[in-house]
């Protein structure tokens, strides 16, 4: 035999082996029917939630101090993408926003028409929404940004939404993890698709096996009592998975023990549009390993590359 085929033969035989460790992985375990049951009723309420919110948006346009003309005439400082050339102006003192519409302008706020009003943000606790033909629009305020965000009914990427797609569920992705609560004085900087950075205090940490392997994440949301809130990213990014980070949720923790199941982590509304302010993994939640569960991205599809 002579050394180069020696040679490929060992080097064969090493690629199998990492290989081996590699996907290394327990057999994918296959769920019962509640839960297969209960994960497409979730998926179903995530979809909606997508169709409703998310893909219909059409646009967000930050204000500057003062008066913003709108309407879509592109002379507007403001371009919406339909509805009245000369809409009106948004006034913005501080982080007050102040609606004006022109006088033969007809909008709604719940229900009721409209000329003039002060919009409360997303940030607090009743929304102001406008409605003005099949456009609604509402302020949100993103750190020291106020912005106004629209979305249009008439919408053909939601009526051509295709959904979401999975990896197939597989149970040694669902995890209990140990919970270890934050002493409520660190933050972990959470950053956005802004460029914004912001210091979250850090509920607690959980620490758990995947294939074996010890990983932990930090919560950047939620409380022990009703949940945790996770923003992470893995390996698959790289091909599969959307690459700023997926979120996920948990149950409340139990005797210091709290249930991850990735095969319900899923993707920022940031996947499905530009006009979303997603967070995204911190550098504590960059897993150094593969988690081939939960939400898709097709990066072909969004032109991602």
């Amino acid at each position: 035999m002579n050394r180069s085929i020696k040679f490929q033969l060992a080097v064969g035989l090493i690629l199998l082996a990492t290989g081996l460790h590699v996907s290394g992985a327990a057999k994918p375990a296959a769920p019962d029917a509640a839960y297969v049951q209960s994960f497409e009723k979730w998926k179903a309420d995530q979809t909606a939630d997508l169709k409703e919110n998310w893909v219909p948006l059409a646009g967000l346009f930050w204000l500057k101090p003062g008066a913003n003309t709108f309407g879509s005439d592109a002379a507007n400082q403001i371009a919406f993408p339909k509805g009245p050339a000369r809409a009106g102006e948004f006034d913005l003192a501080g982080k007050e926003v102040t609606l004006k519409l022109l006088p033969d302008v007809k909008a709604t706020i719940a229900g009721k028409p409209v000329s003039t009003a002060k919009l409360d943000p997303d940030t607090s606790k009743q929304v102001t929404k406008v409605e003005m033909g099949s456009l609604r629009f509402h302020v949100i305020v993103r750190g020291e940004r106020v912005g106004i965000r629209v979305l249009d009914t008439d919408n053909a990427a939601a009526r051509n939404f295709k959904g979401m797609t999975f990896f197939p569920l597989d149970l040694n992705y669902r995890v209990t993890a140990t919970w270890v609560a934050g002493d409520g004085k660190r933050t972990i900087e959470v950053p956005n698709v802004l460029g914004d950075v912001t210091a979250a205090p850090i509920p607690g940490v959980v620490t758990f096996k995947v294939n074996g392997e010890e990983l932990k994440l930090t919560a950047v949301g939620g409380d022990a009592a009703k949940g945790l809130f996770f923003v992470f990213n893995d390996l698959t990014a790289k091909n599969d998975t959307y690459p700023a980070g997926r979120f996920l949720h948990t149950g409340p923790v139990v005797d210091g023990q709290v249930v991850l199941d990735f095969n319900r982590a899923y993707n920022p509304p940031c996947a499905v549009t530009p006009y979303a302010t997603c967070p995204l993994a911190p550098k504590e939640n960059r897993l150094a390993t593969e988690i081939p569960a939960g939400e898709k991205f097709d990066k072909a599809a969004h032109g991602h590359h």
